[in-house]
């Protein structure tokens, strides 16, 4: 029973914050030897040809102020270009970007999903670079300057943008959570980048060397994450470039979070069981050092072992074992009666900050072992199912 319990312990303190503390240490030590590194500064005449690529449904609400942001980023003249595809739209959105004549607009009346979207618009583009990003996000002026900048490494194939989440003073448990997750994320992603390599990209901003974009499935869920990893896995690195960042809203509630990060669990459980060869490489092993760390814990085992350390340390207090376990249990009580009351007060609209992060975090496990349930009983859709966001 005691050696259930601290395994788990264990597990679920390396997965959430023994990984991170781990990472800072390995990288205060690099730096003592190799010192900081140092950004690449590429001469505007040396930048490479880029091609922006936004898939979008229905996003007239957002369309007009995304193209605008579009069109003030920051490149060299003549070297940015800005393909958008809006297969399947059936609002006002592909009349919007053709008043645009700098704007490629590539549409279909059918809506054939997310995937099928950017192979078609892949088929457009011919510069050395291509970066993604969502149509309801919104890009800081040097975000491309700031990740074309890393091409000039051949050793990079993909660079990752950082995605920030705009949280107002009344936020709510999703936006409050979403926004301190992201900030930990980011704070991960630098020092996994300073290691060797960021361990996938999300799709609100990322980028890949053209001539190694490889299509996925027509029924992959996380795509950018797919599309970032095949690349990782033939020997490039995926750079993280947090002076590039796309501007997102928080979801509109809890119950949109939820289901996003559902989807995205589900979407992991697939990812593990097509990239088999990195869960245990000889021949890149930091790689995949960080992708378990970082990503298969979180997305598998994790959870259950949150469980199994609850019920191992109940029996534990229960049978007298000592003072210790009694007390991590009281901890583990309070702890999860703090997302419940949390929950409570969420739904009754009062918000009190310290519950938000006890609330979120089991909302994420929730979400992980519902993602699980989800893929194996083929109850999940390639198809992005479009989330209620905060205006």
């Amino acid at each position: 029973m005691k050696i259930a319990f601290w395994i788990s312990l264990f597990i679920a303190f390396y997965t959430f914050a023994g990984y991170g503390i781990l990472l800072y240490f390995i990288i205060k030590i690099k730096r003592t030897f190799k010192g900081k590194p140092v950004l690449p500064v590429v001469a505007d005449d040396q930048l490479p040809e880029c091609t922006l690529v936004v898939a979008a449904y229905n996003e007239e609400h957002y369309m007009a102020s995304k193209i605008a942001n579009c069109l003030q980023l920051n490149y060299p003249a003549g070297k940015l270009k800005f393909l958008f595809v809006t297969d399947g739209s059936n609002d006002k959105t592909p009349d919007i970007i053709s008043q645009y004549p700098q704007i490629q607009l590539l549409h279909r009346p059918e809506r054939a999903g997310k995937i099928a979207a950017i192979h078609r618009a892949m088929e457009f583009v011919t510069t050395e670079v291509v970066v993604f990003t969502d149509a309801n996000t919104f890009l800081n002026p040097e975000a491309i300057t700031r990740i074309c900048r890393h091409y000039a490494d051949r050793t990079v194939g993909a660079v990752a943008g950082e995605k920030r989440v705009q949280i107002d003073a009344n936020a709510d448990a999703s936006a409050a959570g979403e926004g301190f997750y992201w900030k930990y994320e980011s704070a991960l992603k630098k020092w996994d980048s300073e290691l060797y390599s960021v361990v996938g990209a999300a799709g609100e901003l990322f980028s890949v060397r053209r001539k190694l974009y490889e299509d996925v499935p027509a029924d992959t869920i996380l795509d950018d994450f797919m599309i970032s990893m095949l690349i990782a896995e033939k020997g490039y690195r995926i750079i993280y470039e947090p002076d590039a960042y796309a501007l997102e809203n928080a979801s509109e509630n809890v119950t949109e979070e939820l289901k996003r990060k559902i989807r995205i669990a589900a979407g992991g459980i697939q990812s593990i069981l097509r990239l088999k060869p990195l869960l245990f490489s000889f021949k890149y092993p930091i790689l995949s050092f960080q992708y378990v760390s970082h990503r298969v814990l979180r997305w598998t085992v994790t959870p259950f072992f949150l469980i199994i350390a609850f019920l191992t340390n109940l029996a534990l207090a229960l049978a007298g074992d000592g003072v210790f376990y009694q007390l991590m249990f009281v901890a583990q009580v309070a702890f999860y009666l703090s997302a419940i009351l949390g929950f409570i007060l969420e739904k009754r609209q009062l918000r009190i900050k310290v519950l938000f992060i006890p609330y979120y975090f089991c909302v994420m496990n929730y979400a992980v072992l519902m993602g699980i349930i989800r893929y194996f009983t083929k109850k999940q859709s390639s198809m992005w199912e479009k989330s209620q966001r905060k205006m």
